[in-house]
Parts: C-alpha cells; sequence; structure tokens
C-alpha cells in the first residue's frame, strides 16, 4: 500500500515536470495592430514608444517618413541604421518624449538632426549590430 501512496504523490510532479521541459512547444501568434504613429520614429521593442527627436539618424527615413522598426520595419533587407542611444530610457534617458500622433516640429524635421552623432548601429529589428 505504501508503494501505492508513493506512486501519487510522486506522479504529479513528475507530470508537472514533463510539461514544462523542453520538447514540442506551441508557439502564439501576436498582432500588434498598426503602426505608432510618431513624429521621429519610434523604438524598436515593445512597447514600442516614441523616441525622441535625435535618437534616430537620417538613415532612417525616407523623404522624412520614418522606414519603421519592430514588426512594422519596412526597410532595406541588409539594413543597419545609427541611432544615439543616450536617448533612450533602457540607457538611463528621461528627458521628454513625444506622444503618438503629434507632428513634428518645424524646428526639428523627421530625418534631419542637427549635428547628431549615432553611438550605435541597428538594424531595425531590435539588434545591435556594432557599437563605436
Amino acid at each position: 500500500m505504501s508503494r501505492l501512496k508513493y506512486l501519487f504523490l510522486v506522479a504529479p510532479a513528475l507530470l508537472f515536470l514533463g510539461c514544462a521541459g523542453p520538447g514540442p512547444q506551441v508557439g502564439v501568434g501576436l498582432q500588434y495592430g498598426p503602426e505608432p504613429m510618431c513624429p521621429y520614429g519610434y523604438f524598436d521593442y515593445a512597447p514600442y514608444n516614441c523616441a525622441p527627436y535625435g535618437y534616430y539618424g537620417p538613415e532612417w527615413f525616407n523623404g522624412g517618413v520614418f522606414i519603421g522598426a519592430g514588426p512594422w520595419y519596412h526597410g532595406p533587407a541588409r539594413f543597419r541604421g545609427h541611432v544615439d542611444n543616450h536617448f533612450d530610457p533602457q540607457h538611463g534617458y528621461h528627458g521628454e518624449m513625444p506622444k503618438r500622433g503629434e507632428k513634428a516640429t518645424p524646428e526639428h524635421r523627421a530625418g534631419h538632426v542637427q549635428n547628431f552623432h549615432g553611438n550605435e548601429v541597428r538594424n531595425g529589428r531590435g539588434n545591435t549590430k556594432h557599437k563605436q
């Protein structure tokens, strides 16, 4: 009888470990909705907040229109563009951020950052390619 009792105690734990371990896994597709409308682009990581003026270099814009980042990236396959990660909250930036739907100010045209000094190269899909 004690063996049967032991089996009832151990079986749920083994079942749980078997389900949590590696093996066939089911993926869940995520839909992100429409691309964020931000005056100077948006960060390439969730929650895809608007990036401030000066974060993206000029190669991220085509005719003043942001080429996208993250799941909405629509630039060239081997694209690499400069960013200034001093304007990234993940790197300690605490300054003002534009809101979704805001328009670029005349003195801060999208795609034209005066004296831009990028310190990181990214590929539009959230990957850092090279630090300078």
